[in-house]
């Protein structure tokens, strides 16, 4: 998983960021595009989300494909899609690409001076847990600046590991 080396916040001890400056890593094999959205606010992404998880459901998504996998997918979907509308500026987009073996998923908003930022210390039941959560089941992440553009990342591995022979 991409990590940085330095802390995110200044003093005695700071902490690792789990979401280190990085561009996603693309594949050197053709990808095809699963989706593009465009939420206008939390009602609509929750209306694209559902969506989405009926296409995969009904065969938007690659052969093999793990259905553990679809649901890391739709949940890193559901947490960088809102973090973006609440934390960022409009508009936010969203798409997700498949590849041989892995999803992007790719959100960006107009706010390129705005990090992802996890929440440390917090009470995990005031929320805001978000990103260490697609930092766990995520095989890769990172965020990068793209223009004026702010894009967040997520891969996530679609077929199980084959066993060693």
């Amino acid at each position: 998983m991409s990590t940085a080396d330095e802390g995110d916040s200044p003093g005695p001890r700071a902490l690792p960021s789990l979401w280190a400056s990085a561009s996603p890593h693309r594949p050197p094999r053709a990808t095809s595009t699963v989706g593009r959205w465009e939420p206008a606010g939390l009602a609509q992404l929750t209306a694209d989300r559902r969506q989405f998880a009926v296409a995969l459901h009904d065969g938007a998504r690659p052969a093999g494909a793990e259905e553990g996998a679809v649901e890391r997918l739709l949940l890193a979907y559901e947490e960088l899609a809102s973090n973006a509308l609440r934390h960022g500026r409009g508009p936010v987009r969203i798409s997700v690409t498949t590849a041989a073996a892995s999803w992007l998923l790719e959100v960006s908003d107009a706010s390129p001076d705005t990090p992802p930022r996890p929440a440390v210390g917090r009470d995990p039941a005031h929320g805001g847990l978000g990103l260490h959560l697609v930092a766990r089941i995520s095989q890769a992440h990172g965020w990068a600046v793209d223009g004026r553009r702010k894009v967040v990342w997520a891969r996530i591995d679609h077929l199980a590991p084959r066993a060693e022979e």
